[in-house]
């Protein structure tokens, strides 16, 4: 694993400042990260702001053991790997990273604009990129889980060994549940899926790999109880049948979240669905602000990691002629003259 002290400068977290840079990139995803190397590329002093404590965005919160398979160039990478890829790449560039702080502000100024966080610091950007992924992300209840969550429950799976040898059920019909069985199925006791509908909304290949798994799917089912102290047992009753209690030291609710942009919806873009208008150059409505990955939309628009890179090298490289107009748009391989 890369360590994040040493392979990237960070400035300390509660400290106030006002510092400048040729670009701010808001978002601490992949493909934030990889418009951070991609930057530094084209020689621009960078700064990575994101609200969450680690870099990776979702990845890191919400999937770090996961494989991702859709990534050019790995069969199968885990998310956690990749990130640290990501980060290990950038950091030969050396951006500085605001983590746990909030974007809140933007205005313009005469040379640029002037983004000011949630703990007072201010940053004055030539330009900015946002890569915000799908915004901040709330996990929906499980009902009958008020007051477990730390105490058996959780919405996510950052570590997997935390779960080797327990009684697992997971609450949910979506890809992050059927993920999560593929993940802890080698290592848990057991593992159960209980989902309220008989359709699930996973992908068809990864339902398949579960049931030939073994693992029990419970559909048509509501979770009633969860009990024990520590947690030992869940009751779970199915649609016209008799309630039945399964043992359970983890129950993973993974019903979704909801998600919104905070306070860049108030910084007059051009907004669709939580998704920030772009033009081919990725650029904004407003004067020097980009958007990549999945907060960008425009027309026939594929929410995909391999997108997003995509997007972070155009964005950047347009960035680049916007700052100097005697820039080339196209700057050319970062393999050549090696």
């Amino acid at each position: 694993m890369v360590d994040h002290s040493t392979a990237t400068h960070h400035w300390q977290k509660g400290t106030l400042m006002e510092r400048d840079v040729d670009l701010l990139i808001v978002g601490a995803g992949p493909t934030g990260l990889f418009a951070a190397y991609y930057a530094g590329f084209r020689e621009m002093n960078v700064a990575v702001v994101d609200a969450l404590p680690e870099p990776g965005g979702q990845v890191t919160a919400m999937y770090p053991e996961k494989m991702i398979f859709d990534v050019a160039g790995f069969p199968a990478v885990r998310g956690r790997d990749l990130v640290n890829g990501l980060v290990e790449q950038a950091a030969q560039f050396k951006p500085a990273y605001l983590l746990g702080r909030q974007a809140r502000t933007c205005e313009s100024t005469e040379d640029g604009l002037r983004v000011g966080l949630a703990d007072g610091s201010v940053i004055n950007a030539k330009a900015v990129l946002i890569t915000a992924g799908m915004g901040e992300f709330n996990p929906r209840p499980l009902p009958a889980g008020d007051g477990w969550l730390g105490r058996g429950m959780v919405h996510f799976v950052p570590v997997l060994a935390e779960h080797a040898g327990q009684h697992v059920v997971i609450v949910g019909g979506g890809d992050s549940a059927f993920d999560w069985a593929l993940a802890l199925h080698p290592i848990a006791a057991s593992v159960k899926i209980v989902h309220r509908r008989a359709n699930f909304r996973a992908h068809a290949a990864t339902v398949r790999q579960v049931r030939e798994l073994g693992v029990e799917i419970i559909t048509d089912a509501e979770v009633l109880a969860l009990r024990g102290e520590p947690l030992s047992e869940v009751d779970v009753k199915v649609k016209g049948g008799d309630a039945r209690t399964l043992p359970a030291q983890t129950v993973v609710a993974a019903l979704g979240f909801t998600a919104d942009l905070g306070p860049i919806e108030s910084w007059g873009l051009e907004l669709d669905h939580r998704a920030v208008l772009v033009d081919t150059t990725m650029k904004t409505k407003l004067d020097r602000i980009y958007a990549a990955g999945d907060v960008a939309q425009y027309p026939g628009k594929v929410k995909l990691i391999a997108t997003g890179f995509g997007e972070a090298a155009t964005a950047v490289n347009n960035i680049a002629v916007a700052l100097n107009p005697s820039a080339h748009l196209f700057p050319g391989h970062s393999s050549d003259g090696t």
